[in-house]
């Protein structure tokens, strides 16, 4: 994938304090940009990480989302879904997460065959599991995974070449894969950490990526009894985890690219950026798209959809496709509603008969709301 770099070489920073050494590898260069849908496959996982960061609502259960989007139905149900999402935001790529997706390795296969198949071997896929099982990687390397990464658990790192690992990076750079490790800067692991990075220089692998720690609402309670701390209010990661990745990177003499992504850096950047490429595809003639790719938009309620369309028409002009109905709410432009209030609302002493608000949503399948204001 790439040449070995030398050991005198500085650590390149990214965006939001993110940092690497040699290159990144190919699925971080695609995330970088936004460019890949986010897959999960399954929340059951044969691990119990304590810092899983999943949430209530996917751990432990067997659910499919594509991006933020709940995918269900039959097996040509699910593809459609699936495709559609990865459409909708002009994916060049797909990362597959869990729980572990080789815990459930022949939906995995056949979901990665089914990109594939859609949008050609250029398609980039990547897969992170805790899974050694050859039957199981030989599925979804035969399936056409592009960059396989594996997250052993932290007690096995300071020791990784004498556990199951080694031969499953072997097999897996054997079947043509990229082999990187992924784990977490667990503050207080250094030494564990940068061995397993000389383990990954020898065994050959192509890269090590180090994530920070982060809190989640369901990881929160084990990280607060392990005596984690949360950096500040806005920042999820934990205190002393950038710090240690830093000087990871710095004294770092193995010979393998080490790639630091900072949980700023997901949401800041990643995800930021992938929202936006969906905005672009979803957003209506009536939206407007942020710098964060979220949509603002004026919202009616307070009555039958149907009705407050036929009202805003009639009464105020608005051409048909600058109101738009989706599900049982009514949108239209928030330059249109604010010049309503500017110009007519002295016309109506007695208040207008809907509700009327200005609303910023993420452009995601669960249109998340980010802010609602009233007018007037």
């Amino acid at each position: 994938m790439h040449p070995l770099f030398s050991s005198s070489m500085e650590p390149v920073r990214m965006e939001a304090d993110s940092a690497y050494t040699g290159e990144l590898a190919d699925g971080c260069v695609y995330c970088r940009r936004g460019s890949k849908m986010v897959l999960f496959v399954t929340g059951l996982c044969p691990n119990s990480c304590f810092y899983c960061p999943v949430s209530e609502k996917k751990s432990g259960r067997d659910v499919i989302y594509a991006n933020e989007r709940l995918v269900s139905g039959t097996e040509e149900e699910i593809a459609e879904q699936i495709i559609d999402e990865a459409r909708l935001m002009d994916a060049e790529g797909t990362g597959i997460t869990g729980g572990d997706p080789l815990a459930v390795a022949d939906r995995t296969a056949s979901l990665i065959r089914l990109l594939k198949e859609a949008f050609g071997p250029e398609h980039h896929i990547h897969l992170y599991t805790t899974v050694t099982s050859e039957v199981a990687i030989r599925k979804v390397a035969e399936a056409g995974l592009d960059e396989i990464r594996f997250h052993p658990d932290e007690s096995l790192w300071a020791d990784i070449e004498n556990t199951p690992y080694r031969d499953a990076v072997k097999l897996s750079m054997g079947l043509g894969m990229d082999v990187g490790f992924e784990i977490p800067v667990i503050p207080g692991m250094e030494e564990e950490i940068m061995a397993l990075i000389r383990s990954a220089g020898r065994l050959g692998m192509d890269f090590v990526n180090l994530n920070e720690l982060e809190f989640s609402d369901n990881n929160r309670p084990a990280m607060e009894e392990r005596g984690f701390v949360q950096k500040n209010e806005i920042d999820y990661g934990v205190l002393g985890s950038e710090e240690e990745a830093y000087r990871i990177l710095r004294d770092c003499r193995a010979k393998i690219p080490v790639h630091y992504c900072s949980a700023s850096f997901k949401n800041s950047v990643q995800l930021r950026l992938r929202i936006k490429r969906r905005a672009e595809n979803v957003a209506r003639k009536y939206d407007y798209i942020t710098e964060d790719g979220t949509l603002v938009r004026g919202l009616i309620t307070g009555g039958d959809p149907q009705e407050i369309i036929a009202y805003m028409r009639d009464e105020f002009g608005i051409p048909e496709d600058m109101l738009g109905m989706e599900g049982d709410k009514v949108y239209t432009a928030s330059w249109i509603l604010e010049e309503i209030f500017e110009d007519y609302l002295e016309n109506f002493p007695n208040g207008l008969p809907f509700e009327f608000y200005i609303v910023e949503e993420y452009p995601t399948a669960d249109r998340l709301e980010v802010e609602r204001t009233p007018l007037p």
